[in-house]
Parts: structure tokens; sequence; C-alpha cells
């Protein structure tokens, strides 16, 4: 895992205890906003990137370095080998590809058809590409872009594939780095906040942007058994609705959001009662933290569950958000301990619902893990604790 709050797994989880948001000023990405807007930057520089992943290829992207860099750690720390002979699939996600690099050029390659190169990596595809052949011996390789939804639903074509019989792992996430496109378009929908981002508060004025990826190994049984792995959590439910509203929008009444929930907990076989924690998708805009508290209080009623936006801390990290939160989630577990919501002081009107706001040391045995993408394309995501 790679973000604006640390740039491995270890780092993350002391910024996410010690509350200490990766949200400030932007310094990598050259911008006209650049101090007009906060955003969650990666603090590594392309250069920096380049000399960790070893590879100084003149049309690499720093969405392909946080691709490599974020999926490598994941199978070093998984203990996994490629080479042991189980079929293992490479399934990423990300919405800006390549888009960083081509916009640097994109006049010359208009008025002088020089940098030519930086088209091939222009695509969704590429970086996926590269994860597979940094790691080497992969059977499998697609990608998925659904907006904000991405990384949940490379996750559960992940696990849909290994309970199907079609591979036995797959290293699955999302990446996505800052763009001046990503910027520019997030400003013309007027959903970025010139502040600090306050997911689910009565004041709230829109999101920040961040840029990062994370990668999860997920296995089936007969590969861990094989290697005699531990994992570290459970995936036991997951399920992805789209209600079709709007093509920027979700619906007023979290339609969708309220499906996948739904559908969720019945592959979970738990009863709502039984979430412990929800790691809302909660991005600070007025439209998705209304819609998602309606949501949850379709499902719950009037006792959600403790819950709480960790935007806050990395940026709205677009298609590499469910996986960062996917991390975030497992890391809850494992340390049971529940990461709060910054910049919060006054519940929505319309719903009432109040995040948690301090660090909490709580027994918590599941979690529920929301992104919700443009369009309406909605996934939820249900983790237990091994």
């Amino acid at each position: 895992m790679i973000s604006a709050i640390g740039n491995n797994v270890q780092e993350s989880f002391l910024s996410l205890s010690q509350l200490k948001t990766g949200i400030g000023k932007i310094n990598h990405l050259t911008t006209r906003y650049k101090d007009d807007f906060l955003a969650g930057e990666v603090k590594l520089s392309n250069t920096d990137l380049m000399d960790l992943v070893k590879d100084n290829s003149p049309d690499l992207n720093r969405n392909s370095y946080l691709a490599m860099l974020a999926a490598k750690e994941a199978v070093i720390n998984s203990g996994i080998d490629t080479k042991d002979g189980l079929r293992t699939g490479v399934i990423s996600s990300t919405t800006v590809a390549g888009m960083g690099k081509t916009e640097l050029y994109y006049k010359e390659l208009f008025e002088k058809n020089d940098h030519l190169n930086v088209l091939d990596t222009h695509d969704c595809g590429d970086s996926t590409e590269r994860i597979a052949d940094f790691i080497g011996n992969v059977d499998y390789v697609t990608t998925i872009s659904t907006a904000c939804s991405s990384a949940a639903n490379a996750i559960m074509l992940g696990c849909r594939m290994i309970k199907n019989g079609l591979l036995d792992r797959a290293i699955v996430g999302g990446v996505d780095a800052l763009s001046k496109f990503t910027l520019n378009g997030f400003n013309t929908l007027m959903i970025l906040d010139k502040e600090w981002c306050k997911p689910f508060d009565e004041n709230r004025k829109g999101l920040n942007l961040g840029e990062g990826g994370a990668y999860l190994v997920i296995e089936g049984e007969t590969a861990l058994n094989k290697r005699n792995g531990k994992p570290l959590a459970e995936i036991i439910g997951y399920a992805n609705a789209n209600d079709a509203y709007h093509q920027t929008a979700s619906s007023p009444e979290g339609y969708g959001a309220t499906l996948a929930i739904k559908q969720a907990l019945d592959m979970s076989n738990l009863n709502p009662s039984e979430i412990d924690y929800i790691n809302m998708h909660g991005t600070g805009t007025p439209n998705n933290d209304l819609s998602e508290s309606i949501a949850s209080k379709t499902i719950f009623g009037e006792k959600v569950p403790k819950f709480s936006s960790t935007k806050a801390f990395t940026g709205h990290t677009l298609a590499a958000a469910a996986s960062i939160e996917a991390v975030i989630s497992v890391l809850t577990l494992q340390n049971q301990l529940l990461f709060p919501n910054l910049n919060f002081t006054t519940p929505i009107k319309e719903t009432g619902l109040i995040p948690e706001t301090q660090l909490l040391h709580v027994p918590i045995n599941t979690v529920l893990s929301n992104s919700f993408g443009f369009g309406g394309n909605c996934s939820s995501l249900i983790f237990k604790k091994i």
C-alpha cells in the first residue's frame, strides 16, 4: 500500500494510529490550481519512485510506479511464490492509467509527433501488465475500470474466479495517480473542497483528491494449504449493484448502495446487527454522504454500527480507494483498532448520524467496506477476523 499517509502498510498504520492526515499542499502535480486545492499526494517524486522500482524505462509513468510498488509489497508480505505451480492472476483497476504522462506531451503529439511512445502506456491495461511482468509467472491478467468502485470490483472478480476454480490465488487491487485531467474534471463538477474535507458533516463542501495504490493477495483453501499460509482476514461477503441514477451522482435515496450492502450481507450469512464497523465510502461531497447515510439507515435502522470515513487521511484515491480501504479494514481487524472520521463537527440534519471521531480500541470481528462510483456503480465488501 502506498498513499499520502505512507509508502507501505507499516507507515500507513502509524499515520492512522497517530491521526496524521496526508492531505496538504500540492507539490508534485503541475497544475494552475496548485495553490487553490489540497490533495493527498504520495510524498515521493517520480524520480524517487523510479529508483525504488529500479526501472528507468522512459515510457513508465507515475501510475505504473505506484502499482508496481504496492503489488510488490503485497506479494512479499504474503510470502507467496508465483513459481510454485499454482494458478496466479493479477486483477488491477485504474481510471487515470497513463493519462498523467500523456497530458504532458499532448500538444507535442499533434504538432511534432514527438513522444509517441507515451501512447503505448496511456490505456488502463498497461499498469496491470507492468505489475504482471514485475512479479512474473502470472497466468491471468485483466483490468477493471468502474470509477471509484473499481478496486472493490477487482477484489470481487478475484474471489469469484477462485471460487469457480479458475484461479488458485489472485493479486487484486487498484491504483490511481493524480493528473491534471482528474483535478480539472472534479473542479468542473464543483465537488472539490479547498480546505480539509469533512465526511458526513452537515457543512461538508466536497472531497480532497488523493493518489496511491494498494493490493491484496487472496487465496483459496487449496493454495493456502499447499504452502501452509496464514491468512490475515477472510472475505465473507461481496456485492455490486448499479442504480444508474446519474453519470456523476448516486441516487438521493441510496438505492444502489442499499442493494450492494444487502446482497453482501446475504452472501455472508450475517444479520445487520453482526457488523461491528463500517468503513464508509464517505467522500465529503453533499451527494455521496447523504445518499450513503440514507442507505445505512435503510439497512441498519436506528442501530447503525460504528462507522467512519478514512478519506480525510488519504484523500479520495478513486480507483485505488476500495483496495486502500480494504487494507485499512484488515488493519482494523488485526489490531482491533477503529480509525476515526477526521474533521467532523456537525451531523447531517436529514439523518443525524455521527461517525466515530476518536481512535478506539474495541472488539471488531466484522468490517463492512463500501465503495461507490460514478454512474451509481456501488460495491460492498465484508471482511471477517480470523
